[in-house]
């Protein structure tokens, strides 16, 4: 009796968490498919610049991985206080943004370093995002 009361409690955590975490991610897919898909744009011109100069380093490929938990981890806390917290709809805005900026510019980078960007397009490309510092 007492190990079908543990086996209910436990089956019924499990399918709450999962709800839960499902709701969560396809309430918000965009927000986890945009976080993605920059981590991997960022560590397929990565990986790819690093055989061109160095040769394939499997521990570098794998930091594309650990990247990638770890933003989506950030990213479902994020969302989780956005949801309980009525006043922090901003949050993951605030905070994701920046990323992914970061992201996209690494990958930019990355694929001028593997040599299928020119270096010229990259130097006028990142200038542009700096527009604002030249007219101060």
């Amino acid at each position: 009796m007492k190990s079908t009361t543990v086996l209910y409690t436990a089956t019924m955590f499990s399918a709450f968490l999962g709800t839960y975490f499902f709701n969560l991610g396809a309430d918000n897919a965009e927000q986890y498919l945009a976080v993605v898909a920059v981590v991997f744009i960022d560590g397929f011109f990565g990986v790819w610049a690093g055989t061109k100069l160095e040769g394939f380093k499997t521990n570098k490929a794998l930091s594309v991985l650990k990247t990638l938990m770890v933003w989506v981890f950030m990213l479902t806390g994020i969302l989780m206080i956005e949801k309980g917290f009525e006043g922090t709809f901003w949050l993951s805005e605030t905070v994701c943004a920046p990323f992914i900026l970061f992201q996209l510019i690494s990958a930019l980078k990355n694929a001028a370093r593997a040599g299928l960007i020119k270096n010229e397009l990259l130097q006028i490309i990142l200038s542009k995002i700096d527009q604002h510092k030249v007219n101060e």
